[in-house]
């Protein structure tokens, strides 16, 4: 595996092609990913089985990357995920964290979004 792309084919992987086998195949057998919900899968298989079942639910997805970069074991991903709610198109910025093994898997994955609308409190 080359860890310069595995990024990149997880993404393309969920996002356009929904190519399961290609996805598992850039997933250590250890992997975790912790939703940005606190929601955690500690395995390759049950995140598989996860992702697998949630995709073809989400109406009018659609995933914008717009920037991946890669620092010693680690990447980071700035994306936009768009779902239709309501028949209204609904985006999410998103960072996703990658943790990478020596052999160009991913280990383990941490997804960030950003609440738009929402105001910080004032202090």
């Amino acid at each position: 595996m080359d860890e310069r792309d595995v990024v990149e084919r997880y993404l393309e992987a969920i996002g356009v092609t929904r190519d399961w086998d290609t996805l598992g195949e850039c997933l250590a057998e250890d992997f975790t990913r912790v939703g940005p919900y606190g929601d955690t899968y500690t395995s390759r298989s049950e995140y598989l089985e996860f992702i697998a079942d949630l995709m073809p639910k989400l109406p009018g997805y659609e995933m914008r990357i717009d920037r991946v970069r890669y620092a010693t074991n680690t990447a980071y991903a700035e994306l936009t995920e768009t779902v239709t709610i309501d028949g209204r198109p609904h985006q999410t910025p998103e960072t996703l964290v990658f943790d990478l093994t020596c052999d160009g898997r991913i280990a383990g994955v941490r997804v960030f979004i950003q609440t738009p609308g929402r105001s910080m409190p004032k202090f």
